[in-house]
């Protein structure tokens, strides 16, 4: 018996074939991933070119343009849950965080200034509205997606079933007109 190979070939096939096509699942979708994460960013560019024009800043046209994208988006995916935002700031500068990270933590912490920009007191986000904005006003336009995976290998890592990406730009609208002026006061405070 020790000599005997018959049926070695399929002894040699079941080892190496559920490893192989775990990888070759896994590789297909991360490519699938990657190849939507590109869709997604070229169609929020492709939208915020068309929403920084003058006649972007109409509801009926952002409904268009937004619609765009969702099919687009959709396209790769008929299961996927789209969000688009907007949201608009008088500046590119006003556009960004507005407290100093000293020790680089995504956190205000104590012993760090922020920028109390709407004036109430506490720390928030709320310089911005939302919408589309007027004049020379910059808007943070994001689309997210979520949509469950093609092949459910990522679950055996430990991965969520879930996909979700998300794309951001921010442009500045069309100087079509003056831009309307904010009002408030700016006080610089302490991180609690």
């Amino acid at each position: 018996l020790r000599h005997n190979q018959t049926a070695v070939a399929a002894v040699e096939f079941a080892l190496v074939a559920p490893p192989f096509l775990i990888m070759l699942m896994g590789g297909f979708d991360l490519g699938h991933t990657l190849y939507t994460q590109a869709i997604l960013n070229g169609e929020v560019l492709k939208a915020a070119r068309g929403s920084s024009l003058e006649a972007g800043s109409a509801a009926a046209q952002q409904t268009i343009i937004d619609n765009t994208v969702r099919n687009a988006v959709l396209n790769m995916n008929k299961n996927a849950t789209v969000t688009i935002t907007r949201k608009f700031y008088d500046s590119f500068t006003g556009a960004r965080i507005h407290y100093e990270d000293v020790n680089q933590d995504g956190i205000c912490s104590s012993g760090e200034k922020w920028m109390d920009l709407n004036g109430n007191g506490s720390f928030d986000d709320m310089r911005y509205s939302t919408g589309q904005g007027g004049a020379k006003d910059a808007v943070r336009y994001t689309v997210t997606m979520s949509y469950p995976r093609i092949f459910p290998v990522a679950t055996l890592i430990g991965l969520s079933p879930n996909v979700s990406l998300s794309a951001t730009t921010v442009y500045a609208n069309q100087p079509y007109g003056e831009q309307a002026v904010r009002t408030g006061t700016t006080t610089l405070r302490n991180c609690p």
